[in-house]
């Protein structure tokens, strides 16, 4: 295509490629879904159907780009670690980022209707994005870590939260005002005394959140469900598509990285 005396416009981009030899993480957050989950019913704390639509929307984006080799989700938000060696979009974080959020988001609006049948979106879902380079394995594995330990934290919360609220009949306000200030040991004595609940028995999803991860080779069919309702798609990507795993397990030990070193070596 001939060139345009226009063209010089394109000097005005910046150059935003990552670091190279760096692992690549974006993480998707929902915008406002606090707001979004009460218009839309949300069970409290924790809305099982919410937690899978946000797993298959990451599973859309990870059968998608074939560089991700790990998500890792809880509540609104979802992490995809490209290879360190990826050169999808000569590792443009602009593009990186909107790809993903973009594909994730048009995907949770897509199987909305699959999880919540009797209820339509009343108005569109938004998600923000960024990405961080992590040089080394140790970085990769703390962020992990950190977001782990976030699911923890919030879980154990809202759980003592909406159990005060729904249960004992407090109000928002003063169900804050009573866990103001607890610790840990605190928040599991309340769930325990009171509400004979032991805290560690909750569903691990609850309490760990959702890893997704490629099986090894040899297994290509996905062990869950294609993201697309298309017959014609799933036949003709049968073989083609990865078989994704989805654990709820612990990540802030070795163990984890022990049991799948092929992650690091990617």
């Amino acid at each position: 295509m001939a060139k345009s005396r226009f063209e010089y416009v394109k000097s005005f981009e910046q150059n935003d490629s990552c670091l190279p030899n760096c692992w690549l993480v974006v993480r998707i957050d929902g915008k406002g879904f606090h707001r979004f989950s009460e218009v839309h019913h949300f069970v409290k704390p924790n809305d099982d159907r919410a937690l899978q639509l946000m797993s298959r929307a990451a599973q859309c984006v990870m059968e998608e780009f074939k560089d991700i080799i790990l998500c890792y989700g809880q509540s609104d938000e979802y992490s995809f670690v490209f290879k360190k060696n990826t050169q999808l979009y000569c590792r443009r974080a602009s593009k990186l980022m909107t790809n993903v959020v973009s594909l994730f988001a048009s995907s949770f609006v897509f199987i909305w209707p699959q999880y919540f049948s009797s209820q339509e979106l009343q108005y569109p879902p938004a998600f923000d994005a960024r990405i961080v380079c992590y040089p080394s394995d140790q970085n990769l594995k703390d962020y992990f870590s950190w977001r782990q330990a976030d699911c923890h934290i919030n879980n154990l919360y809202n759980t003592c939260f909406w159990k005060l609220v729904q249960e004992k009949g407090l109000t928002p306000a003063q169900s804050q005002e009573k866990l103001k200030g607890t610790l840990s040991s605190d928040k599991n004595e309340i769930l325990f005394t009171e509400f004979n609940i032991n805290y560690n028995n909750l569903p691990e999803i609850y309490r760990k959140g959702t890893i997704l991860i490629r099986q090894k080779k040899g297994n290509t069919e996905s062990q869950t469900p294609s993201c697309t309702t298309s017959s014609y798609y799933c036949q003709q990507n049968k073989k083609t598509r990865p078989r994704i795993s989805m654990l709820h397990v612990d990540i802030i030990g070795n163990s984890f990285w022990n049991e799948h070193p092929e992650l690091l070596e990617s």
